[in-house]
């Protein structure tokens, strides 16, 4: 059985039994996965100021609104995640690596005040847009977490560091109190991986970010690994590591291990770029086979390399799809 019908198999079951616990809470259901599980909902609160209890991924009870208005976004998944849920934040932070919101988001979020950077708001900014709830992504700065829930008790850390996009996505959607919509989101998913099936051939696919020390590899549970697993296209046997992180960066001796049919390859930062494009001159990228084949694609990193959401997976999605439609 393949890594991804096993996760599936998992999320699956998880969901199917949080959905029976949960049974009798509020509106949209409160079913999830390891990320943010619902608990019992408050039943005495008056409809104005209704809350139910969620369990984030640290495993720790947050009582949160029923009904959310005032949403903040610590990171670019959290963001997208919420976009994707009919959910407008009033407070973002920018995206990874960079220091505006996500570009391919940019029009989603126009107007809607910055208060800090990923995973390190500035609280006065926070303050300011007077959240009723805040979604603190993998946040593990505890003097941080501090200082948000004096401002609302209702942040919660909405992934664990091991969590798949998927598995990410449903704890901030149960936490948004949105999993019926999170679950026809993922449906929609997989009704575009089913079309893209019969558009792209079968591949061997190298996903590379290069960073100023080299490239690093992403396993293949990372989010734009995920995606490939989902479309059926395969690693490089070097690649082939289970996981939702990266290889350590490489040196020039070890390049041979980012070849594959198709290199699709990206970059956060400045200094990454510059890296990538004194290599391009190297003999040793030259001979690199997907170079030879004219088979590398450069791809958006602050979409690419991130932990990934929905709206995220629809742009790797293209990607893919633009470069091995056949």
């Amino acid at each position: 059985m393949s890594p991804l019908r096993r996760v599936g198999g998992l999320f699956a079951a998880a969901l199917a039994a949080l959905t029976v616990a949960a049974c009798g809470s509020s509106s949209t259901g409160s079913s999830t996965t390891s990320s943010a599980a619902p608990a019992a909902a408050s039943s005495s609160a008056a409809p104005a100021a209704a809350t139910r209890e969620v369990k984030d991924a640290t495993g720790t009870l947050i009582k949160v609104p029923a009904e959310p208005k005032r949403v903040v976004t610590l990171t670019q998944e959290d963001l997208d995640a919420a976009l994707a849920l009919g959910v407008a934040p009033v407070g973002i932070t920018n995206g990874q690596g960079i220091d505006t919101p996500p570009a391919y988001l940019a029009d989603k979020v126009q107007g809607i005040p910055v208060v800090g950077n990923l995973l390190q708001p500035v609280i006065d900014k926070v303050v300011e847009v007077q959240p009723d709830l805040i979604l603190a992504g993998d946040m593990q700065d505890q003097q941080i977490l501090d200082q948000l829930r004096k401002i609302t008790p209702a942040t919660v850390v909405t992934m664990a560091p091991t969590d798949d996009w998927k598995l990410s996505f449903m704890g901030i959607a149960n936490t948004l109190n949105k999993l019926d919509a999170a679950k026809q989101v993922l449906a929609d998913y997989d009704a575009k991986i089913a079309e893209a099936k019969g558009k792209v051939k079968p591949a061997e696919v190298s996903i590379v970010r290069w960073n100023p020390q080299g490239p690093s590899w992403m396993e293949k549970r990372q989010f734009a690994s995920f995606v490939a697993t989902d479309l059926g296209l395969t690693r490089p046997k070097a690649q082939d590591k289970d996981g939702t992180a990266h290889s350590m960066p490489l040196s020039l001796e070890a390049l041979a291990d980012i070849d594959g049919e198709w290199l699709f390859v990206s970059s956060l930062t400045a200094d990454g770029e510059k890296a990538l494009e004194d290599v391009k001159k190297t003999p040793a990228f030259k001979e690199l086979k997907a170079v030879k084949n004219d088979h590398v694609v450069s791809v958006d990193g602050s979409v690419w390399s991130t932990r990934g959401a929905p709206l995220a997976a629809q742009i790797v999605l293209g990607d893919f799809v633009k470069a091995l439609a056949g």
